[in-house]
Order: C-alpha cells, then sequence, then structure tokens
C-alpha cells in the first residue's frame, strides 16, 4: 500500500495522514471549496477539491471520491469516520473498484449498521442485551401496548440511525405518542428511514465501549475500555480510559462480550462495541460502530498502540501483531472534544473566524486538530475544532493535565466547549468518578460557567498557590 486517499476532512484526516506518513505511505486528500485552506489539504502529498460546501455535494460523493482514487491510483481508501465511514454500498463500490478499503467488510457494516440485525446476530452468544422489542415498528397502538408491556420508562430509537438522532426518553404514557412522532420525524430526515424501536430505559446507566481489532486471520482482541458517560444530547463530549468504575473481572468480562461481538458479525479492522452499565455493574449490549472513533486517543495513550497503523496493516491483509495476553494498559487518559459551541446557549453552533488560536503544549498533552489561526469555521459540518487529550500516570494526574490544558487553549472569535470541559474537570461528581450519563442534566447549568471577578482573581490565587506545591511535590489532587 504505497498510496492512501482520506475520505474525510479536518483532525479525522489529519490524524490518518501522519499515521500514513509515519509509515513511508503516500496521502491524497480530498476536500470542498470551504475547505481550500485546511491544514489537512495542506499536509496531504495530493489535494483535489471535489465540490462545493455542503456535504452533500462534495465529502457524500461517492461518485466524486472514487473517480480521483483512480485517476491518482490509490491503493486505499481510509474513510475516517462520519461522512461514507459506515456506509456499506461505499465499501463495496471501493473494493470493487480494486481499491482497498481499510475499514471492515460490507457485511459487517450492514448488519452493525441496524441495531435490530445487530441484536439479531449476537443474540447467538452470551451477550446480555436491555430489554426491549426485536423488530423496528411505526405503529404508535402497537408502541403504547409494547411499553406498557416493558415498563415506563422507555427509549425510543431510530433502527437504522446513531449519534442520538431519532432517540428520545419517554417518562409516562401521555407522552408518548408526541414524543415517538418526534423519533420518526427526526430519523427519517437522517437516515431515511422513520422505523424505530422500543427497549428499557436504564436509568442512571454509565456509557462504556470496548475498543475492538480483528484481522483477516480470524484474531480478534479487546484494547479495554473507554468511558464516555459526559455527554450532550446524546452525544459524547468528554472520555477517558480507563472507566474509574470497572473492576479488573467486570473489564475481563466486557472484554469477552465486545470480541465475541465482533465474532458475530466476522468483523475485520478496527471497531468499537458499547454498552451500558447499571449502578450494580451489569452491562447491556448497545451497538457496535464499525469504524474508528472520535476518542479512539485515549486507547492509544494508555495502551501504546497506534490504531490508524493497525488498522491499515490489517487492510493489508497482515496478522495481528499481539495476543491478548499481550495486551496491558498504564496510566490513564482523558479526551475533550472542542466544539464551536457555545455552552451557555444550550450548546448551539457558534460560527465564525478564529482570530486567535493557540494550541497547549507539554508533556502528557496531545491535540489532534483541523484549524489554523484566521480560519473561519465553516456552517456546513459538524462543530467540532479539534480534540483535547492528556495523559497522566493516574486518574487524578490526567485531570489536572486536562484543566492546565484547557487554561493553556486560546480561542477568540468564536465559543467554544473547553469552559465546559474545565467545569466538568472540576465538578465534584467527576473527579470522584461518581456521574453517569446524566450528568449534563442533572450538575450542569449555564450559569455555572459565569464566574464574578471577585470569585475569578481568587481561583486564580488558589490554582497559583496549588501549581508552586505541585512543582514542590508537596501536594497531589485527592482520589
Amino acid at each position: 500500500m504505497r498510496k492512501i486517499l482520506v475520505a474525510n476532512r479536518g483532525e479525522i484526516a489529519m490524524r490518518v495522514m501522519k499515521s500514513a506518513r509515519k509509515m513511508g505511505i503516500k496521502t491524497v486528500a480530498v476536500y470542498s471549496v470551504a475547505d481550500r485552506n485546511a491544514p489537512h489539504v495542506k499536509f496531504a502529498d495530493e489535494a483535489v477539491c471535489i465540490g462545493e460546501a455542503p456535504s452533500s455535494e462534495s465529502y457524500l460523493r461517492a461518485d466524486k471520491i472514487l473517480e480521483v482514487a483512480k485517476s491518482l491510483n490509490v491503493d486505499g481508501i481510509h474513510p475516517g469516520y462520519g461522512f461514507l465511514s459506515e456506509n456499506a454500498d461505499f465499501a463495496e463500490k471501493v473494493t470493487a473498484s480494486g481499491i482497498t478499503f481499510i475499514g471492515p467488510k460490507p457485511h459487517a457494516i450492514r448488519v452493525m449498521g441496524s441495531k435490530l440485525a445487530a441484536k439479531e446476530a449476537v443474540s447467538h452468544y452470551d451477550i446480555p442485551m436491555v430489554p426491549g422489542i426485536d423488530e423496528a415498528i411505526t405503529d404508535v397502538e402497537k408502541a403504547r401496548s409494547i411499553a406498557k408491556e416493558i415498563g415506563f420508562p422507555i427509549l425510543i430509537k431510530a433502527s437504522a440511525g446513531g449519534g442520538g438522532k431519532g432517540m428520545r426518553v419517554v417518562e409516562k404514557e401521555e407522552d408518548l405518542e408526541s414524543q415517538m412522532n418526534r423519533a420518526i420525524s427526526e430519523a427519517t430526515s437522517a437516515f431515511g428511514d422513520g422505523s424505530i424501536f422500543i427497549e428499557k430505559y436504564v436509568t442512571s446507566p454509565r456509557h462504556i465501549e470496548i475498543q475492538v481489532l480483528a484481522d483477516e486471520h480470524g484474531n480478534v482482541v479487546h484494547l479495554f475500555e473507554r468511558e464516555c458517560s459526559v455527554q450532550r444530547r446524546h452525544q459524547k463530549v468528554v472520555e477517558e480510559a480507563p472507566s474509574s468504575v470497572l473492576t479488573p473481572e467486570k473489564r475481563a468480562e466486557m472484554g469477552k462480550a465486545a470480541v465475541a461481538v465482533a465474532k458475530a458479525c466476522d468483523y475485520v479492522g478496527a471497531g468499537t462495541v458499547e454498552f451500558l452499565i447499571d449502578g450494580n455493574l451489569d452491562f447491556y449490549f448497545l451497538e457496535m460502530n464499525t469504524r474508528l472513533q472520535v476518542e479512539h486517543p485515549v486507547t492509544e495513550m494508555i495502551t501504546g498502540k497506534d490504531l490508524v497503523e493497525l488498522q491499515i496493516r490489517i487492510a493489508r491483509g497482515e496478522k495481528l501483531p499481539f495476543a491478548q495476553e499481550d495486551l496491558t494498559f498504564k496510566g490513564h487518559a482523558l479526551e475533550l472534544r472542542v466544539y464551536a459551541e457555545d455552552p451557555v446557549k444550550d450548546f448551539l453552533p457558534s460560527v465564525g473566524v478564529l482570530e486567535t488560536y493557540k494550541l497547549p503544549q507539554g508533556e502528557g498533552i496531545r491535540v489532534d486538530n483541523g484549524f489554523e489561526e484566521g480560519m473561519e469555521i465553516p456552517i456546513y459540518y459538524d462543530p467540532m475544532i479539534s480534540k483535547l487529550i492528556t495523559y497522566g500516570e493516574n486518574r487524578e494526574e490526567a485531570i489536572a493535565k486536562m484543566i492546565e490544558a484547557i487554561d493553556a487553549y486560546k480561542v477568540e472569535g468564536v465559543e467554544t466547549t473547553l469552559s465546559f470541559g474545565k467545569f466538568v474537570c472540576q465538578h465534584e461528581a467527576f473527579v470522584s468518578g461518581d456521574y453517569d450519563t446524566g450528568f449534563v442534566k442533572d450538575h450542569y447549568t449555564p450559569e455555572a460557567l459565569h464566574v464574578e471577578p471577585e470569585k475569578e482573581a481568587e481561583v486564580a490565587a488558589l490554582m497559583a498557590v496549588y501549581q508552586y506545591l505541585k512543582d514542590q511535590k508537596l501536594v497531589r489532587l485527592p482520589k
């Protein structure tokens, strides 16, 4: 594999290209008119404009992407995440054209792309699942009957979707019809399929996912877990690895279940198996994401494995260079998704120009970035600017480094989620590890980010004292 086209943009395109370059592989960037000055375009060995700003006219144009790949004699296409990454038809077309798709086989994408098909596939294994129905419905009265049988609260989910779209929690029967209609409408708009299904809503759940790798020779391993319970609108904002609550025994049990899920669909490549766990640490299979995840860097930080490099090696037909018993992790890592959103205004997208844009640096700090100072945040795509990752010998150190990195990250011109990330890292519930997917609903209010000038000065003074004591190795953050 001598040349790879990255069918994506921003920080993920940069992330893939850096690993490819390290492996001596040339890269091709595709870009829209809105991204013509983006870092991934400048970084690539070759770059081709494939259309206007809207993704439907550029990054979702499989035909144009394949046309570029063929014209430049590309050996492989890496889809990144989002856009065409979980599109089985695209994967099929890439393979049919004689180019390697750096991802799972189309069959696995199709099976795991439907939550109901995924449940059917794993039902032959001893994997716990949330009580619910195993069929897609659109009829309100049928849904009402099923909900009464399962018992409220329930969770309505789009059969064909993900990312929180088409998802509604229904606490009581009188809200069922309106919430179901909203879920169907949203699912139809997002996925072209309005079918939904119903599950029992697990109260106070934590969202934990397991990273898996599988090669074409039948070897499947897991690289431990990531906790993704800090979410807004059912979408992750802060992630960490490992989870603060799993015991070694529960970690091994969930890892074994994740490997079984991968085997259930003959998976090849890097993927993520997602679970919900309750207060008793009982876990339930949620879904499988057949792609690289946004939060994969925290796994890389604690295991020392380059997941993109491993994806490429697997796609080349190589065997995994390790077995499960060879894998260990060390330390702790956090990731904050830095979005161009205003956390004071219900996380509404914030568009504008990055008038000031300075990245934090230092030991244990990593920024997967897709922007430069002076660039405009396009309105056409996901508003994520970068991923801020910190690593420490333990969770306390990783949290302290994240707070320091947030303070050193300078952005002017748009609002970002940096202030929200600092709020999370300083909140007692997060610091103690006693939190769940209701963290934002239970603990966050926009007023929490408004600090009075006097209080701000007091906090700054205390942080200065803490920094001095830490430098003198006289203090550590409390557990």
